[in-house]
């Protein structure tokens, strides 16, 4: 048995860090080399001590429910990672033909990516693990007396494959709850920031300062085998979605209120914990709304922007919450996740116009035509992939009509579906003229009294953060590889495009 020289290490009696040199930075890379081959080599050897930090809950067993969760996932694992196995036995087979316009605009329907959990049709829209949103929401444990699917009990279909009992669920939402603490260096962080900053911004930097707590990277120190990735991906998967409804809360609470600490009521289920710390609206409409909303955006497979920044920063092993934050960054664009909040400013202005009058299909149609030739778009209509009518909004749609039929906005968005496809269909220029679920969202929070537009991309990610940590889990379950699709200038594309 060796022992190689810690590099840094800080001595208890200096408060001034050291200068680390180049042979420092040197050892404490071959440090966590022979701590990965170690840890890959035999499970009785100890970890590398050469630049680690502390281990986080290296003894503790896991709740018999996380214990649950991790066995399934193992096993569902260890039937994919074997048709993997099977596939790269014909990793020459052809799948598709890469276009110069797939290059060049965004790699628009380029079939480069794996991704479990969900998987997106033109025609049919996401489905969570073979399911259709209508079968989740059918399917899928409720609150008591709801009628909307629980979010969590989606996060569980995302990561198993199966739908949860409710007595897994309720074991879930209470290991959750259980996780939910957060560390006082995050709420120091966000009181640092002005409370003009945009909500989507104080809730990437409080993700960032929940790093040092990572339970996957500290593991990475010590040397952990491959094999043992997912289950410290999960680890701070868990975490992270137990924690980010209550530093979400924060957020509103500090930005648009009166900086009240939320009241957290762990009776409640995970997503009705957050609708009630909003602080918003007591009702149990507007939780079982917000129950809705979290379980219809909690995935998207994997090549959307915040989806597919997750997967690319955490293929190069950055832990869930480097990988999350950078996938916020790109949720916060005004043509991903802030598109909502931009619908909804959009039908303000319609109905500013209309006065009081009801809306009507003709009033809608010369609105859009006069939007269009203006040159500009309809917020809310058209999609990247879909070709039909975007099932959340389906189902959003199915919600209004039980409960906000009192809702001059909702009559507002009605007609909206009714007079807009048509109109833009007959521009023929538009592939999908249907609405996408943007264009529903903004008028149910904005009902219950959730209005504050800059924070609806926040409510997004809360949702968003489910689908993102269960394919973090499985990208490292199946052993993915760090990703690296080639580049090339324009010229390239002329010399094969354009050669006579």
């Amino acid at each position: 048995q060796f022992w190689l020289k810690p590099s840094r290490c800080t001595s208890r009696r200096s408060s001034t860090p050291p200068n680390p040199t180049f042979p420092d930075i040197a050892m404490d890379r071959v440090n966590r080399i022979v701590g990965h081959v170690r840890a890959s080599a035999s499970e009785g050897l100890p970890p590398s001590v050469g630049g680690v930090r502390p281990s986080a809950t290296a003894a503790v067993a896991p709740s018999p429910i996380v214990a649950t969760l991790k066995s399934k996932i193992a096993a569902l694992a260890k039937e994919r990672t074997a048709l993997k196995a099977e596939l790269l036995k014909v990793g020459d087979t052809k799948i598709q033909d890469v276009t110069v316009e797939m290059a060049i605009n965004g790699a628009r329907s380029m079939k480069a990516m794996v991704t479990e959990t969900s998987d997106l049709d033109a025609n049919k829209g996401i489905a969570y693990r073979g399911k259709s949103l209508f079968e989740c929401n059918k399917e899928l444990p409720k609150a008591p007396g709801g009628e909307a699917a629980l979010p969590e009990a989606a996060f569980w279909l995302l990561l198993t494959g199966e739908v949860p009992t409710d007595a897994e669920v309720k074991a879930l939402t209470i290991e959750l709850h259980a996780r939910s603490a957060l560390p006082q260096n995050v709420l120091a962080t966000l009181n640092t920031l002005p409370k003009d900053t945009h909500p989507m911004t104080q809730l990437s930097i409080c993700m960032l300062a929940l790093q040092k707590d990572s339970k996957f990277a500290a593991k990475y120190d010590e040397g952990m085998k491959k094999a043992e990735y997912w289950e410290w991906a999960l680890e701070d998967a868990l975490d992270l979605v137990a924690k980010i409804p209550l530093v979400a809360a924060h957020i509103y609470r500090r930005t648009f209120k009166d900086g009240s600490a939320p009241s957290y009521n762990s009776n409640l289920d995970w997503a009705g914990n957050y609708a009630a710390m909003l602080g918003v609206n007591d009702s149990e409409d507007f939780k079982e709304a917000t129950r809705l909303y979290l379980m219809l955006h909690a995935d998207h497979e994997g090549g959307n922007v915040s989806a597919h920044t997750t997967h690319l920063v955490g293929s190069a092993l950055s832990d869930p919450y480097y990988a999350w934050a950078a996938g916020l960054c790109g949720l916060a664009g005004p043509l991903h996740g802030l598109a909502n909040q931009e619908c909804l400013g959009w039908l303000l202005e319609v109905q500013k116009e209309l006065g009081n009058q009801k809306p009507t299909k003709e009033f809608i149609v010369g609105y859009v035509e006069k939007t269009l030739k203006s040159g500009k778009v309809v917020p809310g209509f058209g999609h990247a992939v879909l070709r039909q009518p975007d099932p959340r909004y389906m189902l959003e749609r199915e919600f209004a009509l039980k409960h906000c039929q009192d809702d001059p906005l909702f009559h507002l968005v009605d007609m909206c579906y009714q007079a807009i496809p048509p109109t833009l269909e007959k521009t023929g220029k538009v592939k999908n003229p249907y609405p996408n679920v943007d264009a529903h969202s903004g008028q149910l929070m904005h009902y219950y009294n959730l209005k504050e537009e800059n924070y609806y991309t926040v409510v997004f990610a809360v949702s968003r953060c489910m689908g993102c940590m269960a394919q973090y889990v499985w990208a490292r379950a199946l052993g993915l590889p760090i990703e690296r699709p080639k580049s090339v200038p324009l010229d390239t594309l002329a010399q094969v495009a354009l050669k006579k």
